[in-house]
């Protein structure tokens, strides 16, 4: 198993069955992953919410990190500005600003 896995333990499914789920349930909420094999190979983790809150928050950065590099590996130093942007999808800020302000009016976020 990778390091994510160090504080794990593992139990066949009929091992998992006999503890009962409060008992894997309480394991993961202490923090202890608890991995269930079938024939040998693993087919679930219980884990517990700090756990899962903790790999959501390293997937965020790593998404971030990803949009930093990316950007920093294709910068070519041209920027655009935001009325060209809005123009070459065929728009201006009047027409815009104008169905905001409709919207706005109308109750719609």
């Amino acid at each position: 198993m990778t390091a994510a896995f160090a504080t794990s333990s593992t139990v066949t499914v009929t091992e998992a069955s006999r503890r009962g789920v409060a008992a894997l349930v309480r394991d993961a909420s202490e923090g202890h992953n608890v991995i269930v094999s079938r024939f040998g190979s693993p087919v679930a983790v219980v884990v517990g919410v700090s756990r899962i809150e903790e790999l959501e928050e390293l997937e965020r950065d790593l998404r971030s990190a990803v949009l930093v590099l990316t950007r920093a590996f294709t910068d070519d130093g041209q920027r655009t500005g935001l009325d060209e942007a809005i123009a070459a999808l065929g728009f201006d800020r009047t027409q815009l600003e104008a169905e905001l302000d409709a919207d706005l009016a109308a109750g719609r976020d």
